[in-house]
């Protein structure tokens, strides 16, 4: 039986390896994203400076977090197998949860994933036990108090974070507007002595706060805390003066902040939350060490698991904090997924209009248009020279923004200055902030006291917001319910249940890999569109918008050949496969085609203006045929697919013999007009043109034959009704690419 714990506790370690590799992807997005969204350094000395961050933040961190040992569960009143089947489930829910989050590249909680998750695997025992022995009660089992505190939190970190990142990024921008560099003469020593002071205030209050190196300088948390105003009053007036030594010596200001708050906030994060993921399998084999030691005679169902009530006596614990910190720095600087989460938040706070991943929602759409008629009615009060002096201090137009850079370095340094802040006075005042909430929500409102919020993506930024702030619920419940399950499952199913889970957990993990790594292939970065909406020069964006364009149609006209031969095709010859596969990338194109055209009218709108009155009807005119094409071939796709999936007759031999040759023509016809397309050269178009009208007129030869066909008494009607559908819908599907060409042509003539 020992060996088997031993395995379990083995494999504990094994998940806590893959749980500090997707907990600090997760996490990346805190501390990388101001940086990485402002450009404040190659994306590789960004990520060196975050490594070395986290590494040391674990490193020199205290020890593990209580919260495994006895913040949630009594541990006087479960045993070694209770406490190994509520692990292998925390860590289990944990992997999953945040595996499935990296994935979709949306940023959660990884404090609240494992509190929640020791919740729900100690109330599934805790409710064993009371079922086993009445006299025990569920405030008995669990400490509900530590729950509560995280709920509390997701509540305040939200509107505190989100209010205060409005406000001191709003202070921030009159004070040195978008063009911030002709204004930092008398203001940015003053701002980078606050901002340094601030992210070194940080460090010694929440980096470094359980540091051995302090505590021999002498420097405890209660001598830190009564000497406050002292350190803070020194720190500002020394690094004011620094930072103007350094301005003056042309040394970017907000560079440095910018990259030593992602230091600190790395190093914050290691050392506070991404620690806490060894948390679980060191509360383990403490149990477990205790159990050899001290439970000869007694099976592991009895032996209560005492000494997790107290502190943590682990031998060489030390060296365990340096390996979880060589971990996250590894996976820092490899993880694929962490880039994917950091692109997220950059995207929803990009100054800029770019591609919005997220669609309209109607709670967005009532959020947008209840802000514009509060502002309006404000706003008619207010002095028009004010409001003119503001606007004034708001104006971005005359900035442009570095290629790949989302908002400039003022605001990169208000998020990471203001985040350490509020976690700073979070953590002195003892209240419940979360920081990966403040992290995120001081971008948000930053991000909307800049203006980046603007009417044509507010709804959009909105929409991303509520998904995220749901997904941060959505981890709370799933991670309690989850957990809850997989620890009843451990607890009554014994070894078996036990190896059951971990092979769940193996399959769902490689599952999710491939997942991402298909996503990763198939996602293409659309430099021409960021391209655009960055240029100011008129003619340039009208090359770029041509180019948009034309490539927009040339795929999607590939799509529909791709398409149409696997509607004929499994048509023709029963293949169901390729129907489904027509089914399925219907429904994507359709996704993919409406926010290409949403660019695309954004693009429109950077062009010169007469010229976006002449080129208009023709790109509204090649829009709507792609739209018509996509319905079209739907049309044409579900009779197919229900014909075929059902086993229905075929179509006889002259039927395909007859569509074949025709399939033939429309392919090639589809495949010229789309190399006229991208080749921007229409000579010819017009042959092009009548031979698609050729096509039609063989095709209505070809439906009024079958008309007649339908007349004769041994036509199967269902079988010739089908083969008309598809040949009214082909004709209809040359119809639309021919009106395509047409205004391919004359959207894109000089």
């Amino acid at each position: 039986m020992d060996l088997f714990y031993l395995g379990i506790l083995v494999f504990l370690f094994i998940l806590a390896t893959f749980d500090l590799s997707v907990g600090v992807a997760n996490d990346a997005v805190n501390f990388l994203s101001p940086a990485v969204g402002a450009k404040a350094s190659k994306f590789r000395t960004i990520l060196i400076v975050a490594a070395i961050g986290i590494f040391v933040g674990a490193s020199t961190s205290s020890g593990m977090m209580d919260i495994a040992r006895h913040g949630i569960l009594n541990p006087v009143y479960y045993t070694l197998d209770d406490v190994m089947c509520i692990f292998l489930g925390v860590a289990a829910t944990d992997v999953i949860l945040l595996d499935i989050f990296n994935t979709l590249g949306m940023p959660t909680s990884t404090t609240v994933s494992m509190v929640f998750g020791l919740l729900g695997g100690s109330s599934a025992l805790a409710m064993s036990k009371m079922w086993g022995s009445g006299a025990l009660t569920y405030a008995e089992l669990i400490n509900t108090d530590k729950a509560l505190s995280v709920i509390i939190s997701i509540f305040l970190s939200v509107a505190i974070a989100f209010v205060f990142g409005f406000i001191v990024m709003w202070i921030a921008r009159v004070v040195f507007t978008f063009n911030y560099k002709k204004h930092l003469r008398w203001t940015v020593a003053l701002f980078g002595g606050i901002s340094v002071t601030s992210i070194f205030y940080f460090l010694l209050v929440s980096g470094l706060k359980n540091s051995k190196l302090l505590v021999s300088m002498g420097w405890t948390q209660e001598w830190i805390a009564d000497h406050r105003l002292a350190i803070l009053a020194v720190c500002l007036l020394s690094f004011t003066i620094l930072m103007e030594i350094l301005h003056l010596l042309r040394v970017n200001i907000f560079k440095i902040v910018v990259l030593f708050g992602t230091f600190s906030l790395a190093m914050a994060f290691a050392g506070n939350d991404l620690v806490n993921f060894i948390g679980t399998p060191l509360a383990g084999l403490e149990s477990f060490l205790d159990f050899t030691r001290h439970g000869d005679g007694v099976d592991a169902e009895q032996y209560k698991m005492v000494v997790l009530a107290g502190e943590s006596s682990l031998p060489g614990k030390q060296w365990f904090l340096i390996a979880a910190g060589t971990i996250m720095t590894i996976a820092i600087c490899t993880s694929k997924k962490a880039q994917k989460v950091v692109e997220t938040t950059v995207n929803l706070s990009r100054q800029d209009s770019s591609e919005e991943v997220f669609s309209s929602s109607k709670i967005a759409r009532k959020t947008v248009r209840s802000v514009l008629n509060t502002t309006g009615v404000v706003t008619r009060y207010l002095p028009t020279r004010l409001k003119d002096w503001v606007n004034t201090r708001f104006d971005a137009e005359a900035v442009q923004l570095d290629e790949g850079v989302a908002f400039d370095l003022v605001r990169a340094s208000v998020n990471l200055v203001l985040a350490g802040l509020l976690i700073v006075v979070g953590t002195t005042l003892q209240l419940p902030l979360s920081t990966t909430y403040v992290a995120f929500m001081v971008a948000m409102g930053t991000s909307l006291a800049d203006r980046a919020w603007g009417r044509e993506t507010a709804v959009y930024r909105i929409t991303g917001v509520i998904s995220v702030i749901g997904g941060w619920f959505i981890t709370a419940g799933a991670a309690f319910i989850m957990s809850y399950l997989i620890a009843t499952l451990n607890h009554f199913g014994g070894g078996i249940a036990m190896l059951l889970v971990i092979g769940v957990l193996v399959t769902v993990l490689i599952n999710n890999n491939r997942k991402f790594k298909k996503k990763q292939e198939a996602e293409t970065i659309d430099t021409l569109f960021r391209q655009l909406v960055r240029t100011h020069d008129k003619e340039e964006a009208w090359t770029l918008l041509r180019k948009h364009v034309s490539s927009t149609q040339v795929e999607m006209i590939n799509f529909s050949r791709e398409t149409f031969r696997n509607i004929t095709n499994g048509l023709m010859f029963e293949n169901i496969k390729a129907l489904r596969h027509a089914t399925a990338t219907i429904e994507d194109e359709k996704a993919y085609w409406k926010r290409y055209r949403r660019k695309e009218i954004l693009g429109m709108r950077r062009i010169d203006y007469l010229q976006a009155v002449e080129k208009n009807t023709w790109f509204h005119l090649g829009c709507n045929n792609l739209s018509q094409i996509l319905y079209c071939l739907k049309r044409m796709l579900e009779p197919c697919i229900e014909h075929v999936d059902n086993n229905f007759n075929p179509l006889p031999k002259v039927y395909v013999d007859e569509l074949l040759p025709v399939c033939n023509d429309v392919d090639q016809l589809m495949e010229r007009m789309a190399q006229m397309i991208a080749s921007g050269n229409f000579n010819g178009s017009d042959e092009l043109l009548v031979e698609g009208n050729a096509i039609k007129a063989r095709i209505s030869q070809m439906r009024h034959t079958q008309q007649d066909r339908i007349q004769q008494e041994d036509s199967n009607i269902k079988v010739d009704l089908l083969y008309l559908s598809t040949l009214q819908e082909t004709q209809e599907l040359i119809s639309m690419m021919r009106h395509l060409l047409r205004a391919s042509k004359r959207f894109q003539e000089k």
